[in-house]
């Protein structure tokens, strides 16, 4: 086993979680981060936690939209809910086996699908979580990477001093909060709005990993101008790509993509 696998297990049980004895811990995990899921059950034990570990895929998901009526997908999935409900922390593991196994299922089945779990996302979201990624081949070639490039990217973000890390995304949060707006310039790209009274979050992996974002949320009626994003993204196993938003008073009034327009 690469060691790094082991360090970014420590990272996510001691740094972003803080698992304690006696903790329950759920890992939801895909077959290609087997590896991370067995390094992590041993950083687990060592912190004196209670593991499970569930077991999904892209696949797995797509075959069940295939087969399930709309009724069907309407139906909260109560034991899901209990696991989450009973447990302290909550880590989610993702290394897909195919980012497009969802491509060709309808938006509106995949939107029920959704709403129907919004509560049990809501109490996962009040838990200790962490949501981190296992380099795999997939994403490395989705990201036009060999295998070991990506490696060395994932794990150059994620194994690092981390405490360092935070205090200098505190001090920018801080510098932020002392500002009453923004804005972005860039290619395709001019937008503004208010941040006034607003909160600033910083990021600092007790989540996301690795992360490094500072972010909040601006007033919602301020927001101006138009916004490109020029890298693609994954939404519902849709990649989406060329993504073009233009706001006045903070609604988007024209909208485009290049690839997925109509996720």
């Amino acid at each position: 086993m690469d060691p790094r696998i082991v360090e970014h297990a420590k990272v996510i049980v001691d740094w972003s979680t803080e698992v304690k004895p006696g903790d329950q811990v759920v890992i939801n995990a895909t077959p290609d981060s087997h590896e991370l899921v067995v390094a992590l059950h041993k950083e687990i034990a060592r912190a004196g936690g209670r593991v499970v570990t569930l077991m999904t895929s892209e696949e797995a998901l797509r075959a069940y939209y295939d087969g399930a009526s709309d009724e069907t997908l309407r139906i909260v999935p109560e034991h899901l809910k209990a696991i989450t409900e009973k447990c302290d922390v909550y880590i989610a593991l993702r290394s897909p086996v195919n980012t497009k196994a969802l491509a060709n299922v309808d938006s509106d089945r995949i939107m029920i699908n959704s709403k129907t779990q919004q509560e049990i996302q809501s109490i996962r979201l009040s838990k200790r979580w962490c949501l981190t990624v296992h380099p795999c081949q997939t994403l490395a070639q989705q990201a036009n990477m060999s295998l070991e490039e990506y490696r060395d990217f994932v794990y150059g973000a994620t194994l690092i001093d981390w405490k360092k890390e935070s205090k200098m995304m505190y001090e920018m949060k801080e510098h932020l909060e002392r500002h009453k707006d923004i804005r972005y310039i860039g290619p395709e790209t001019d937008l503004w709005a208010s941040t006034e009274g607003r909160i600033w979050i910083a990021s600092d992996g007790k989540h996301n990993m690795p992360s490094g974002e500072v972010f909040t949320a601006p007033v919602e009626d301020t927001v101006e101008g138009k916004i490109y994003f020029d890298i693609p993204f994954l939404y519902q196993g849709k990649v989406i790509e060329g993504v073009r938003l233009t706001f006045e008073k903070g609604e988007v009034v024209n909208f485009s993509a290049e690839k997925e327009e109509a996720t």
